[in-house]
């Protein structure tokens, strides 16, 4: 089994991040897609070794009248065709800037994730289907978090097998559908009072480790208030039992 662990974007200042944590996923890129002057800054001071995942662009998943569209800075030209996969050019324009950031950043793995608006219609399905038959890419490796109760197991589990996803989940809530890979984002909930503003406890982590143990690869990014202690000690626990074999 093969951990990597870090954080959803970056909690501290790089450097002291580049010398804890060996990975991160951007979170930045979902709002807005950095110029390509700074994605080349950003690996230059990165380790030579240091991963970056990347979360795509709010344009490819999210409808231009969700409310993340404010840290956008940019203009939305015809707003009524970007998000859910449509087959526009403006969504494809969006993957488009999307892969130039993560070519930049030596990315393979890029997160797509949806909001709860984005239930399993026929429209959806066939539009999420079509859209990664297109871009389809044996460089990259897509991961899929789907929000809201009517996206059963069953039928995750289709649309990962059409599309080659891996499922992305926050274990405490529900399990991946999907095996070999593992890709885990812990929003603070297991259950707290409200999201991302948990405090993961020993007992939160040792289930955690538990969850991560069947897999073969395993991507761990904590997305919680105290997201770098919560990292950092569930690394140093991982760390421990890799010792004592």
């Amino acid at each position: 089994m093969n951990i990597r662990i870090g954080c959803c974007g970056f909690p501290k200042g790089m450097k002291e991040y580049f010398s804890e944590f060996d990975i991160v996923e951007l979170q930045s890129t979902f709002y807005q897609l950095p110029s390509i002057k700074t994605a080349e800054r950003w690996l230059s001071l990165s380790p030579p070794d240091f991963e970056f995942t990347v979360k795509a662009w709010q344009g490819i998943t999210h409808p231009a009248k969700s409310p993340t569209y404010k840290r956008f800075k940019g203009i939305l030209k015809r707003a009524e065709n970007y998000g859910y996969f449509k087959q526009t050019e403006e969504v494809m324009e969006a993957w488009k800037n999307t892969e130039t950031t993560c070519r930049i950043l030596k990315a393979k793995y890029v997160l797509f994730q949806c909001p709860a608006s984005f239930k399993p219609t026929d429209e959806n399905i066939e539009n999420i289907t079509l859209f990664f038959r297109k871009v389809r890419n044996p460089g990259f490796c897509f991961v899929w978090e789907p929000r809201g109760k009517e996206w059963t197991d069953e039928m995750v589990s289709e649309v990962c097998k059409k599309c080659d996803l891996i499922h992305g989940v926050d274990p405490f809530g529900r399990q991946p559908v999907t095996r070999e890979t593992a890709y885990f984002r812990l929003h603070g909930s297991p259950p707290g009072k409200r999201m991302y503003y948990y405090d993961y406890t020993e007992k939160d982590l040792k289930k955690l480790l538990e969850w991560c143990e069947p897999f073969e690869q395993v991507y761990c990014f904590f997305n919680n208030m105290s997201m770098f202690e919560n990292a950092h000690h569930f690394l140093e626990m991982v760390s421990k039992k890799d010792f004592e074999g």
